[in-house]
This record gives structure tokens, C-alpha cells and sequence, in this order.
């Protein structure tokens, strides 16, 4: 699905660095003045609220929404019924689009949408690109065969920044 604002994501094996990279890129990409929305996939259960909380105590007591305000922030938490993962697009349409200029997704590598694949073969997991036409480029930690795709360096974030920037300035013209 076309969204109002470019969506890249980054897939790989748990393990092969995927929030260690996003936490050198954003930095990286917010001086180069783009704003950047993030949507993290969690394959469990988890919260973001502790017991004793206030806020955790109201949504255990039964509130379906709950939202959490402070002049530096807000939160707003959503008890999800469904089963299995939610949709990537109803998640995106969540966002506030009109703050961001980009959004990064890590994991939803079971939803077609560009990405960028991660790839460590010490680690000694196959290569997704070959059964994923998502991916757009590879970014390894050592010299692989990737085809016709960019490979990137993992371990340089300020180059893999400069083919996001390439590949925004892409998807802005089209």
C-alpha cells in the first residue's frame, strides 16, 4: 500500500542488530533534518506500563484505551483483541504523519514493503532477499554475494544513512 510518507524497513534474524542500527541512524538521519516515525514489531506479549502505576492500574481495571500526558509527551495504549499480529497499515495510519518525513519499520518482514535487509553470516542464517523482492539492498558486516542489490556496510551507519537519504530523495520524486 502507498502511504503519504515513504515507509523503510529493516529485516533480519533476531540477534543480527536491527535496533542497534536504527539507534545509530536516526541521529544520524535527524541532522540531516528528516523526522523520523519508528514502528516496532515484538513477536510477545509486552508492556510498556509497570505494575503500581497508575496507569497500569487503570488499564488492568479495564480501560480499552489509555491515554498517558505530560508536557514532554504522550502515550496512548490500546488493548488489542485480535489475535495475531496487527496490520502494518492500520499501525502506520496511527502515526502523526504530518510530524514525520519517514517512517522505519523494524520486523513485518512477512508484509511486502521496501526494506533493507540486515546480514551478519557469522551468524549462519540464510539470506532473505532471495525469496523477499521487499528488500532493496543488504547491509553485511562482510563481503557476500548479494545479485543486482546495493550492499552496504552494517557497520557504517553514516553510508547506510547516505542510501536512505538517496533512496527518500527517490521516493519524494516519484
Amino acid at each position: 500500500m502507498k502511504h503519504s510518507k515513504p515507509v523503510l524497513g529493516f529485516a533480519a534474524f533476531s540477534g543480527t542488530g536491527k535496533t542497534t542500527l536504527l539507534k545509530q541512524l536516526i541521529p544520524l538521519l535527524a541532522e540531516r533534518g528528516i523526522r523520523v516515525g519508528v514502528i516496532k514489531h515484538a513477536h510477545h506479549n509486552f508492556d510498556i506500563d509497570k505494575p503500581g502505576k497508575d496507569s497500569y492500574e487503570l488499564r488492568k481495571a479495564g480501560a480499552r484505551q489509555l491515554l498517558v500526558a505530560s508536557a514532554r509527551r504522550w502515550a496512548l495504549m490500546t488493548e488489542n483483541d485480535s489475535i495475531g499480529d496487527p496490520e502494518l497499515d492500520g499501525l502506520i495510519g496511527r502515526l502523526a504523519l504530518d510530524s514525520i518525513d519517514l517512517v522505519l519499520v523494524e520486523g513485518f518482514k512477512h508484509v511486502p514493503y521496501p526494506r533493507i535487509e540486515l546480514h551478519r553470516p557469522a551468524l549462519g542464517h540464510p539470506l532473505l532477499y532471495p525469496e523477499d523482492s521487499s528488500v532493496i539492498a543488504v547491509a553485511a558486516d562482510a563481503p557476500i554475494e548479494c545479485g543486482d542489490l546495493p550492499l552496504l556496510d552494517l557497520n557504517n551507519a553514516a553510508a547506510v544513512t547516505d542510501f536512505i537519504l538517496g533512496w527518500l530523495t527517490l521516493q519524494q520524486a516519484e
